[in-house]
C-alpha cells in the first residue's frame, strides 16, 4: 500500500508538469524493501528531460530510459565550475547509448547570488542549473525533468535537495530505492563506462565559504588538482584524474 501511494504521488507530481493523465507502468518505492529496490518505470506518453552530468548515476538513468524506449533528452549545463573532462565523459556516454543530448553553456560567474559564495551556494547553483534545463526543455516541448539523485544521497548533506523539491524535479533512482552500490552494480551488468567512475565535486566546493568565486579562484583550484590549462580551456592529465580517484 505504501508503494502504491508513492507511485500515485509520482503520478500527481508529473501530471503537474504536462497536464495530462500519467500512466503508472509499475510501482516505484522511495525505500528498499526486503526484496531490494523497486523496478524503474516510466510513462511512455511523457517527453522527459534529464539533468545530465555524465556521472555514474545520471548515466545509468539515461541508459535505462533509452533501453526502455522512453522519449528522453539529456541536457548538460556546462559552467566554469566544472572540469573539462566532465564534458568529455558525458559525450562518451551519450555516444555509447546513441542518446539525444544537448550541451548548454551557462555563465555562472555572472550570478552574484552564487559567486558571492554564501552558505547556501549549492542550493542557489542547483536552482540556476535546473532552471536553465527547464527553460530549454520548455522550448523543446518536454514536460517532466528527472535527475540522478539516488537513495544513498543524504538530504542533510545535500542542500540541492531543496532546489529539486521547489522546481518539481523527479528522482526515479531515489524513488525506486536504488543506492549508489546498486547503480554501480547494474551499470557494470550493462557495460556502462561510468560504472566505476568516482564522484567528482565541482571546483566551487573547494573555494572557502565567503570567498568570492572568480575565474582566478577556479583556475587556482584546477591547477592545485593537477589540471592543466590549454587553448581549449581547462583540461586534465591522466595522472591528475587518477589522484582524484577517477
Amino acid at each position: 500500500m505504501e508503494g502504491a501511494n508513492t507511485a500515485q504521488s509520482l503520478a500527481q507530481r508529473a501530471a503537474l508538469h504536462h497536464g495530462s493523465d500519467f500512466v503508472i507502468m509499475a510501482c516505484m518505492d522511495n525505500h528498499r524493501t526486503e526484496a531490494g529496490p523497486s523496478a524503474l518505470s516510466f510513462d511512455a506518453h511523457v517527453r522527459y528531460g534529464l539533468a545530465f552530468s555524465g556521472g555514474c548515476d545520471s548515466s545509468y538513468l539515461l541508459a535505462e530510459m533509452t533501453r526502455a524506449g522512453v522519449d528522453v533528452k539529456a541536457y548538460m549545463v556546462k559552467t566554469a565550475f566544472q572540469a573539462a573532462f566532465e564534458v568529455d565523459d558525458a559525450r562518451r556516454v551519450v555516444d555509447e547509448l546513441d542518446a539525444d543530448f544537448e550541451l548548454i553553456e551557462a555563465d555562472v560567474l555572472s550570478r552574484d547570488e552564487i559567486c558571492s559564495n554564501p552558505w547556501d551556494r549549492c542550493y542557489r547553483c542547483k536552482r540556476f542549473i535546473f532552471g536553465t534545463v527547464l527553460d530549454r526543455m520548455a522550448r523543446d516541448g518536454r514536460t517532466v525533468l528527472v535527475d540522478g539523485t539516488n537513495a544513498s544521497d543524504d538530504p542533510a548533506r545535500r542542500p540541492g535537495f531543496r532546489a529539486l523539491e521547489e522546481l518539481g524535479v523527479i528522482s526515479p533512482l531515489r524513488e525506486a530505492g536504488l543506492t549508489k552500490d546498486d547503480i554501480r552494480a547494474r551499470s557494470r551488468t550493462i557495460g556502462l563506462s561510468t560504472a566505476d567512475k568516482p564522484n567528482f565535486s565541482c571546483y566551487a566546493t573547494r573555494v572557502s565559504e565567503g570567498t568570492r568565486i572568480t575565474q582566478d579562484e577556479l583556475d587556482r583550484v584546477a591547477l592545485k588538482l593537477g589540471h592543466r590549462m590549454d587553448s581549449a580551456g581547462l583540461g586534465d592529465t591522466a595522472d591528475s584524474r587518477e589522484k582524484e580517484g577517477r
